[in-house]
């Protein structure tokens, strides 16, 4: 089925590139009015000339509550409401035990959880009934595998939060999901993986039951599902789009 998303505010973070640019990408194809967030400038320029002339872009740490404070504060004024809302801003890095280190610890757990959990509390007086929320989780949630303990214990901590903000919000009419994707070929799984780097690529294509890593588009699409009335019976669901290497 097309969707239509004509007249609907939608908010991407973490979008200047990868999967969330990919997402943004879809829904201006599709009609929205995309705003997207980043930390790099240059990046979010570079990005924001990719998504049609009613995009917009701001520069926002997720981290940071005033940054966010700010950020909304545009968006009621500029926009009025928030109708997607796609907590995608988060980090990852590659630390097996005995080599964790609190500074790596706390960026990861500031940025995944702190910062997802203020950008959707932030963000929930601007929304209206049949307003829709996806985080981006990871299936590190369910199998982190070496290296990831910390990475995945941020995803598994939003989808246990998942659970319990559906039902703080009861009767507000807001849906709540997280999709959360395998290895998805971007420049990001390329930096984030240690050396050797084509060797571990070819390790995930051959663990995958569809013998390949996923494209953002395909991302994007599964997201695109979640956001629309297609999926209003939908709620607080955790949805892997991996090719099925989280079933196995």
């Amino acid at each position: 089925m097309t969707h239509s998303f004509q007249n609907k505010i939608a908010v991407v973070t973490g979008a200047s590139s990868g999967i969330g640019l990919g997402i943004a990408q879809e829904l201006a194809a599709l009609g929205a009015t995309v705003i997207i967030t980043g930390r790099d400038k240059n990046k979010l320029e570079s990005a924001l000339s990719t998504l049609g002339p009613d995009a917009s872009q701001f520069q926002v740490n997720v981290s940071s509550l005033s940054e966010l404070d700010n950020f909304y504060k545009q968006i009621l004024s500029r926009f009025g409401r928030i109708d997607i809302l796609i907590a995608n801003a988060g980090m990852g890095e590659f630390e097996p035990l005995g080599q964790i280190t609190p500074e790596k610890f706390d960026r990861q757990f500031t940025t995944n959880v702190r910062g997802v959990t203020f950008t959707v509390q932030k963000a929930l007086p601007l929304m209206k009934p049949g307003s829709s929320i996806i985080i981006t989780g990871s299936t590190a949630s369910i199998n982190p595998g070496q290296g990831l303990s910390v990475y995945g214990g941020t995803k598994a901590a939003l989808r246990a939060m998942v659970r319990s903000w559906i039902v703080d919000i009861k009767g507000a009419g807001v849906r709540i999901n997280i999709l959360s994707p395998g290895p998805v070929d971007t420049q990001s799984l390329h930096d984030f993986l240690p050396d050797p780097v084509d060797a571990i690529l070819q390790s995930l294509r051959d663990r995958s039951p569809i013998g390949r890593i996923g494209q953002t588009e395909e991302i994007a699409k599964a997201v695109i599902f979640l956001a629309s009335d297609d999926a209003s019976y939908i709620n607080g669901a955790e949805i892997f789009a991996d090719g099925g290497a989280s079933q196995i």
